[in-house]
């Protein structure tokens, strides 16, 4: 990973673009790179070094449900056999109503290991779409967590204006 001192000042730009909201049209990167002055092409390859050399450790997407029409969502956890993790993680990918899907250790008093955010236009939705979701890959044991109160969401800021 480059210190930040190492960093161009074209560099810095870039990383200081990534770290707003992406506009939501057909090509975002087009233009970010238009923003900063730079090709489309030549702003992926600038992303890619990033990641490759630990510039960017994450690179993620914050759904605004609200904004998007969705009323409710629940954190659903699901019991699966690590040996169906993978497998089971890629049909609950497929749902177009989920936004998050990972896959985390179980533990003795936790017995769940994959966690999906789902999203509805009520609890009832949400629930219908879980059973959906059970059915589709065989998977009896999950609970939904429904959100209850959103907290700030805010994202680290790096090279601000100046």
């Amino acid at each position: 990973m480059k210190d930040s001192q190492e960093l161009t000042e074209l560099e810095k730009k870039i990383i200081h673009e990534l770290q707003k909201d992406l506009p939501v049209i057909s090509r975002p990167f087009a233009a970010v790179a238009e923003t900063i002055g730079i090709s489309e092409s030549e702003l992926l390859r600038k992303i890619s070094e990033f990641v490759a050399n630990g510039t960017i450790r994450r690179f993620g997407a914050t759904l605004r449900h609200q904004r998007s029409g969705f009323d409710s969502n629940a954190m659903v956890v699901w019991e699966v056999a690590p040996e169906r993790a993978e497998e089971v993680g890629s049909i609950f990918a497929s749902f177009r109503e989920v936004s998050h899907c990972y896959q985390r250790p179980a533990l003795p008093d936790w017995p769940y290991r994959l966690f999906t955010m789902i999203h509805g236009s009520s609890r009832e939705v949400c629930q219908e779409i879980a059973k959906r979701m059970a059915d589709a890959a065989g998977v009896a044991d999950y609970e939904l967590l429904f959100t209850e109160e959103e907290l700030k969401k805010t994202t680290m800021e790096y090279f601000g204006d100046e």
